[in-house]
């Protein structure tokens, strides 16, 4: 049997929701069903505003041109992240700061984003890991003292709580995913959410080409112009059917998603082999998004994925580090010692996660039980 890493979800309506969407005659941005998802996004996350987008790159692009700022000023962000996270803000004149990521869950920590603050520094961005919620109080405290804007990126987290508060409501600005690989998808697309009401207007004009059509629908104005920078940021009402549909079975997907995470849990609880695994803190909610392993030095994560793979299961690497990148450490700058990220980037493992049938979980479960029993990893 053949496991692959991902599989997107699905519900089952797919097809009817399609067939609904194509049956309303809108197939552009900011359509019948991108209204409805936005304001179920808003409803049911505690969202100020959300702006659906096609993709979280393009929700965090939107972040990097709501912060108006000079060519060389800085955002501090985890070096251990998808490239998203930094290219969105170096495209638009912004130097990335890298800083360490925590030993237990590989989120940003108060103490390394306190050590990376220059008088450049416009904004902090969190990334909540494999759907755990960063320490968001110290976080927001810090940044307020310091003037600072916090950006959420949420990709991997939605439907994830911090102490009763959904992720992507905490920030002043946050992004979701709901790409193919995530626990909510359309296949491509994304959200900004915007908690701060004085990024609102501006928000609805970059969305829209830079112009300011929002204020003709809105009755203010008889005609729209060009005002503003910006892109074609919006999704499409076909994709925004799907992820309506997604949405309204919040709960039902996570449900699913459960089993496989408490599976994971269940067998390496067991193992003796010192290996580091995801670890849910009391004040978090996760969303099961991911399930990741930590190998100790003594095993060999080359051999770990070789002995998965002759078992046609699929797990990956984590991140290659972006302070390590090519294109990452020409761009932005490290701050302070990265040896947690570093260590991540040697040694995690993601194991395959999506929603499995029964024989899929029971063979994954036995194969990767035989892996971690064998020697061949040593």
């Amino acid at each position: 049997m053949r496991i692959p890493f991902v599989k997107a979800p699905l519900t089952g309506n797919e097809k009817k929701v399609i067939g609904e969407s194509i049956d309303s005659g809108y197939h552009g941005g900011d359509g019948p069903f991108t209204k409805k998802t936005q304001k179920l996004i808003e409803d049911t996350f505690g969202i100020g505003k959300c702006l659906l987008t096609t993709s979280c790159t393009d929700a965090l692009e939107m972040c990097a041109l709501l912060l108006d700022g000079e060519k060389g000023d800085e955002v501090i962000l985890p070096s251990y992240t998808f490239s998203s996270t930094a290219l969105a803000f170096v495209t638009h004149g912004f130097v990335p700061v890298y800083v360490d990521v925590n030993e237990a869950n590989k989120n940003i920590s108060l103490e390394s984003i306190r050590e990376a603050v220059t008088d450049r520094t416009k904004a902090i961005v969190v990334v909540h890991y494999a759907g755990i919620v960063c320490d968001m109080d110290p976080i927001m405290e810090f940044a307020k003292e310091k003037n600072l804007v916090v950006i959420e990126d949420a990709a991997q987290a939605v439907n994830s709580k911090y102490k009763g508060r959904y992720a992507g409501s905490i920030g002043h600005l946050a992004t979701f995913s709901f790409h193919a690989t995530k626990s909510y998808s359309c296949g491509e697309g994304g959200a900004l959410c915007i908690n701060d009401s004085q990024y609102d207007r501006r928000a609805q004009f970059l969305w829209e080409k830079g112009t300011d059509r929002s204020l003709v629908l809105a009755g203010v104005k008889n005609k729209y112009s060009w005002v503003d920078l910006g892109s074609s940021f919006l999704i499409s009402d076909l994709l925004a059917s799907l992820l309506f549909d997604q949405l309204s079975h919040l709960e039902y997907l996570q449900e699913k998603r459960k089993v496989l995470f408490d599976t994971y849990t269940s067998i390496l609880e067991k193992n003796q082999l010192n290996i580091r695994y995801v670890q849910v803190p009391e004040d978090v909610e996760t969303n099961y998004h991911a399930f990741w392993i930590e190998l100790p030095a003594n095993l060999s994560r080359e051999k770990f994925l070789e002995a998965l793979r002759e078992k046609e299961v699929s797990a990956y690497i984590g991140y290659v580090p972006l302070h390590t990148s090519p294109m990452g450490s020409k761009a932005g700058r490290s701050n302070g010692t990265m040896h947690n990220t570093d260590v991540a980037g040697e040694k995690l493992v993601r194991l395959p996660f999506y929603i499995m049938e029964e024989d899929e979980l029971s063979y994954l479960a036995e194969s990767l039980e035989s892996v971690l029993n064998s020697d061949t990893i040593l």
